[in-house]
């Protein structure tokens, strides 16, 4: 297992990837107001060239820290935004970009009616349809899930071009296999409702992979 990092972030984070072992933990000091984004990346080696790359969740910049730059989908996401002056955070479990890892985000400290835990404990990969599986070097193993907007392109998957509102852009089959598994977390862009959580009075947060 290895480790999470932040992307998009403002400003960027003081580590931007690192290793886990199992039960491991690692703590960031994060200075708000922040932006940004969490994810695992697994199946990774160093290459004959030297080059750090990993099977899923790979940054591109060829070593342990992505040094700001996004994880390649599919990934499974912690998406924060966090106020100053200990005001009203937003944060969210997200399989927008597809699924890698479990990964659930938990409040400590804080208040508010939807101040608690997020989680997509399942392994999706497990129910992932062919068409959207991504396999392992061994061609059998799937080892990460990809979103339909990411496999096929089309506007009724990515909520673009006449499907840009909340109206009219809905679940689809394919969304629903992630919301099924996956009940509190994002699984298309307009999965509000079920999905977005918020804490005031300055909490802090663990994000956990494979909980």
């Amino acid at each position: 297992m290895t480790g999470k990092h932040a992307a998009g972030s403002r400003p960027q984070l003081s580590s931007t990837g690192f290793q886990l072992a199992t039960k491991e933990t690692q703590s960031l000091d994060v200075p708000a107001p922040f932006t940004g984004r969490f994810w695992g990346r697994t199946h990774c080696t160093n290459s004959s060239s030297g080059k750090f790359i990993c099977a899923t969740g790979d940054c591109g910049s060829g070593q342990l820290s992505c040094n700001g730059a996004g994880g390649n989908p599919p990934i499974s996401l912690v998406e924060f935004t966090l106020a100053e002056n200990h005001g009203q955070d937003f944060y969210d479990v997200s399989l927008v970009d597809g699924f890698n890892v479990p990964i659930s985000v938990s409040p400590q400290g804080g208040s508010g009616n939807n101040c608690t835990s997020s989680s997509c404990a399942a392994d999706v990969n497990s129910v992932c349809p062919t068409e959207l599986a991504v396999k392992g070097s061994d061609g059998g193993t799937t080892i990460s899930c990809k979103s339909a907007c990411e496999e096929f392109n089309q506007p009724e998957y990515c909520c673009t071009g006449n499907f840009q509102t909340p109206v009219t852009c809905k679940p689809s089959s394919y969304s629903m296999i992630f919301k099924d598994q996956c009940p509190q977390a994002y699984s298309y862009a307009y999965d509000d409702l079920t999905s977005t959580f918020s804490c005031s009075g300055g909490a802090n947060y663990a994000v956990i992979f494979c909980p």
